[in-house]
């Protein structure tokens, strides 16, 4: 493989170098090479929370599932945590122009507690069995449902008692696996913390007590801000029904940005994910780093959250040092002065090769 030259500033530090890509690693070692690109260059950007191989009626056949791969690729996402499929998606490691994955393996929810097609639906007594199967079976991470609409109460409830998630949190630990879990409301996420959860999603019903907490643990929110602004169409969809249910969405979306950034003010670690996949689309890992930083989090910390402090989060080199893998992307202008350019890369290198 002929050596390639990009040149310009190198984020997050942002000093002008010129970086060279021999054999799909970095050096700063100058070496007879080709020019590739001249622009901003930041490492990979990651996507925290997606759903490749999911749609919004379950599984998608593996070519849909590539597509959706691509996408995430060509919005710059070259690192994914996909947080729960229905597809078993092992076979996208073998790819070297998609991007690297991160498997959870299939959401783990109560029976008739979720979305249809989308989860090994269980009951307590078998929650355990299904958490060790699944992080036996994925890439060091699985997924539970932590809370849903409870058809008796009419409102969010936690999908299992909180002992039944202790004992699954712990045989996913006994297997080397960490666990996420999807929580929209409050009442499930005491549990779920002091049991050692190691990440919450969406976060919208933590408090201040719990933030501290998760603070004290390290446990990690992942909040999917942009998830979150659908909470009036979903309370709309439920008031009729429940309208229990759509007061508590309505709740929580109104202090969705105090929520949040307490938890970030407090020093909650915060990564970016854009829930591409069911209703979501892929791609649009942008937007969320756009969301966050509108929060009032900043460019740099937004950016941040889905690029260097991501990858050193999920075991990958956080920043384009001597020898790193060569994945990183390349935009006409300083992201840090308008996020909007992250729409726009110049060139993205995955594997030490440019793939678009």
């Amino acid at each position: 493989m002929s050596a390639l030259r990009f040149s310009g500033p190198v984020l997050p530090e942002g000093e002008w170098r010129d970086l060279y890509v021999v054999d799909g690693v970095i050096t700063y070692e100058p070496v007879e090479s080709d020019l590739g690109t001249e622009g901003w260059i930041v490492p990979g950007l990651v996507d925290a929370h997606c759903h490749i191989g999911l749609e919004e009626h379950g599984a998608v056949d593996d070519a849909e599932a590539e597509e959706q791969a691509l996408s995430d690729r060509d919005g710059g996402a070259l690192l994914i945590r996909d947080c729960g499929s229905a597809l078993d998606t092992c076979w996208m490691h073998a790819r070297e122009d998609l991007p690297r994955l991160i498997r959870c393996g299939r959401h783990l929810a109560r029976t008739k507690r979720y979305l249809r097609n989308y989860a090994h639906e269980v009951e307590p007594e078998q929650l355990a069995e299904y958490a060790a199967r699944e992080a036996a079976s994925s890439d060091g991470w699985i997924k539970l449902v932590g809370d849903w609409i409870s058809r008796d109460s009419g409102d969010l409830a936690p999908s299992f008692p909180a002992e039944t998630f202790a004992a699954a949190i712990d045989a996913a630990h006994a297997q080397g696996a960490k666990v996420t879990a999807h929580c929209f409301g409050h009442d499930v996420l005491p549990g779920l913390i002091e049991a050692g959860i190691d990440c919450i999603e969406h976060g919208t019903g933590l408090t201040t007590d719990l933030i501290d907490a998760m603070v004290t643990r390290g446990t990690v929110l992942v909040p999917t801000v942009m998830q979150l602004a659908k909470f009036p169409e979903y309370a709309a969809a439920g008031a009729e029904r429940f309208p229990a249910y759509s007061a508590t969405m309505t709740d929580l979306h109104l202090r969705t940005r105090d929520t949040l950034m307490a938890a970030y003010e407090a020093g909650v670690p915060m990564f970016a994910g854009s829930d591409g996949g069911g209703i979501a689309r892929h791609g649009n890992l942008a937007g969320e780093i756009q969301a966050m930083a509108d929060l009032g989090m900043g460019a740099f910390a937004a950016l941040g959250a889905a690029s260097w402090r991501a990858r050193e989060w999920l075991g990958w080199n956080p920043t384009l040092t001597e020898g790193a893998p060569a994945d990183f992307v390349v935009y006409p202008d300083d992201p840090l002065k308008n996020l909007a350019v992250l729409r726009h890369p110049s060139a993205i290198v995955l594997r030490g090769r440019v793939v678009s």
